[in-house]
Parts: structure tokens; sequence; C-alpha cells
């Protein structure tokens, strides 16, 4: 039995079972929480908290868009960091607008219930800060600024009991952007696990699905790139403001990002990468999605981050099986076993959130055929590939096919899509052509 634990700063969940073997999965809300949904409303509300949204909550809500005279007071606001959700929500209360708040004397923001701290924090700010230079700014790095009440603030990120105040963005978010799912895993991604993301993202985002994900090494890179192959949209959600980018070497990518889809940041301009931002920043892609996809996880993964925050949001998650004796796969092996989707195609995602019929009717364009091999070489060579990397040796053993042969004619199949080399002289087969997704980043 999985109970509410203790979340320090570091991603692991603890386990409360003294025997339990994996200790980086217990959770404070189980994943026999979207388990026990599938098998009645009874054993759902035995085992789930009440799920909290916007309309449950002491929420100001405003009957319009704020102004863009107003919109930069909120943006000077953001600059504090003292001033988050909970602060927000006290000054629109209080004042009505931030540009009431920003003007307000220091007793009447006393009185809006503002501590010690964050009274010294707004004061410090005041004084450095000046709201149209900081707008100013937002235009030269082109990055818009969306607060919760603006109609291009995520709809599905509003429902969230921590949402953002505000977002900066660079590029676009569409309303087909609400059918996303956020796709994660280990930054030391396995060849099986590169194959797995690139083949199940490609798959999503030829639908229409938009994918989410964090701009880092590893699993983050391979699933904005694959998405931006496949002619989908992605968006990245980044740890720091948008004039900073982390990992450096990202930077084309990011750039690409914003060209089809968005770079998106609850954090102002000036603020630099910091470990302790990018376990917030999971909160954001997995509110703004329909679901996480978690691709591989060892114990200890970042990854739980974000099936933590989806989980409290009410979102599914889904995860791809491993080999038992990789250490990649640990968690998400055991995700699985206490509830988590299992995911061998696109298809398992589709039905699981009832998307499959709306997605396929939408597919407008061809998708790519499948290629056969060439002669009775490649078939032969073809025969003895799996998913799984295979020596050329192993190849060149099994086939009783010169060395020569062998290399010659997976350099030709790679080419035709049929077969990608994974490092070390190792090949794996692939399922279909399309675009390839490139090397690992």
């Amino acid at each position: 039995m999985l109970h509410k634990g203790t979340v320090g700063s570091n991603p692991t969940l603890s386990a409360t079972s003294p025997t339990s073997p994996y200790p980086c999965i217990a959770h404070p809300f189980p994943l026999v929480c979207r388990a026990t949904q599938r098998h009645g409303s009874a054993a759902r509300r035995a085992h789930c908290p009440k799920r909290v949204s916007a309309t449950t909550l002491d929420i100001p809500r405003r009957k319009t868009p704020v102004t863009t005279t107003d919109l930069k007071y909120w943006v000077a606001f953001r600059a504090a960091p003292a001033i988050g959700r909970a602060r927000f929500e006290l000054l629109l209360k209080a004042f009505g607008s931030m540009e009431r708040a920003w003007l307000a004397p220091p007793d009447a923001l006393r009185a809006s219930g503002l501590d010690a701290r964050a009274l010294s924090a707004v004061a410090a700010l005041k004084a450095r800060t000046d709201p149209d230079a900081e707008m100013a700014r937002l235009e030269r790095q082109g990055v818009h600024a969306f607060t919760w009440d603006d109609p291009g603030y995520p709809s599905r990120l509003k429902q969230i009991y921590d949402r953002p105040p505000l977002l900066f963005v660079k590029g676009a978010l569409l309303p087909e952007d609400e059918r996303s799912i956020a796709v994660v895993g280990t930054r030391r991604a396995t060849a099986y696990g590169r194959e797995a993301a690139a083949f199940l993202t490609r798959d999503l985002a030829q639908r229409g699905v938009a994918i989410i994900s964090g701009l880092a090494r590893g699993f983050d890179a391979i699933a904005h790139k694959t998405a931006l192959d496949a002619g989908g949209r992605t968006i990245a959600v980044l740890g720091h403001g948008l004039d900073h980018l982390y990992p450096p070497e990202h930077r084309a990518l990011a750039a690409d990002v914003a060209q089809c889809g968005a770079l998106v940041s609850e954090y102002p301009l000036g603020v630099r990468p910091d470990a302790q931002n990018f376990p917030r920043r999971n909160r954001i892609m997995s509110g703004m999605s329909l679901g996480t996809l978690v691709i591989e996880a060892p114990e200890g993964s970042g990854a739980i981050w974000t099936v933590r925050h989806a989980l409290e949001q009410d979102r599914e998650v889904f995860c791809v099986p491993g080999s038992i004796f990789s250490p990649a796969s640990l968690a998400t092996n055991l995700l699985i076993q206490q509830g988590a989707k299992l995911v061998l195609s696109y298809k398992d995602v589709l039905e699981e959130l009832n998307l499959a019929d709306v997605v396929e009717q939408q597919l407008t364009f061809p998708m790519p055929a499948l290629v056969e091999p060439a002669g009775d070489t490649e078939a032969a060579i073809l025969s003895r590939l799996a998913y799984e990397p295979t020596h050329v040796d192993d190849v060149t053993r099994t086939t009783g096919l010169p060395m020569s042969a062998v290399s010659g004619t997976l350099a030709l199949m790679e080419l035709k899509g049929l077969v990608k080399q994974v490092g070390n002289m190792s090949y794996v087969r692939l399922r279909e052509t399309a675009a390839p997704y490139g090397r690992n980043p």
C-alpha cells in the first residue's frame, strides 16, 4: 500500500514499505489512481485525493483579458522570485489589477497579506525595475508574455493548482497544441530507448499530437528532433529565462523548435539555468499535456518528478517496457507494474486518451511506406537484425557472408531506411522508412 510520503530536493520518491526493493517509485499519489479509475469510481475515491481545479480554489477571476498596460506590471512583479502564484493571487484579490498593486503604498501591500520578506522584495524591485523597459526587453528578444487570464495561455495548464502566473513564449502556442503528450526519460538513453523514443514520437507527431519535452540531453532532444523531422509540432519547456539556453549545444535545436512550435518558460528574462528550477518546470510539461510518456527511467531518475506532477494533476502516465536486466528500465517497469499504461505503439497512447478516431481522420499527409529488402543478401542480413543492437561481426557469423559484403550491404540498407547504425559497428532494423532523426543528440 502506497501513501503520501515526503519528497525533498531529491527527485527520488521514497518507498513506504520497508521491504520494497524500489525506493524510487513509491508515490504520494500512486499510479493505482489511474488504474483504479478504470475499475470504478469507488475504488478511485478510496485511493485518490480530491482533484483540485481552478474552480474549487479561491482564485480571483477577471471577466476580461489583462490589458497591455496592466501586462507590463505582471511582467515587472514576476521579476521578483518572492512573488509567485500565491502572492499574485493575494495582490489581485486586494487590488483588482497588478497596476494598482504596483502603485500601492507599503501599508496597503501589507494589508493585502504580503509578509515582511515579500514587502522587502517588492520595495527593492520597484527601485530597480522599469515596467516599460521590461516590455521592451521582451520585444527585443521576440518573447511574448501571457498571463493566466489571457486567451493565449494554455487552457489545460489553467486547471492545475500551482499554475504559473505568467508564461513567456518564443514561437507560437496554437489551439491544436492542446492535443499533446509530454515525453520524458533519462539523459543517458540506451540504444533501445533511443529507437523506442524515435519510433513512438514520430508516429504521434505525424498524427497531429504535439510533443512536449524539456530540451535536455537524451530523450528530450530526441523527442523534439523526431517531432520536427516528422513535420509535427513540438514545445520545449525550459527552466530558465528565454534569453539563456541550456544545454548550449542545443542552440540550433531550440531555434528549430521556436520556428515550428514554441519555447516556453515561467522564468523572466535574465534568469540563468539553475538545478532547482528544472524539477519545478516539469509540472508545466505535464500540466500542458494530456499525459506523460516515460521512455526509460532508472532508479532516482529526474523523470519521476514529471510522473509525480502528472499524477497530482490527474493526467495519464504511459511507460515503455524494458528488459528486466536493464537498470535504465527499472523505474518504467515498476511504474507499469503499479498501473501505468504499457505502450507498445502510438495506438496504445491514442486509444487510452480516446483520440484514435480523431487523429486518424485528420491524418492528411502520406505515411512512409514499408521498404522491402532488395535481393537475397539484404533479406538474409535483415533477418539477423532485431530492434536491439547487433554487431556487424555477429551478422557476418550468422549469415555466413563475407565481411566486405555485409559491411557494404548494411551501408546501402541504412541509406534506404531499412537499418540504422547505433554506434560501435552495431545495427538495428527499422520498422518503417521515415526522415532519420539523426545520432543521439
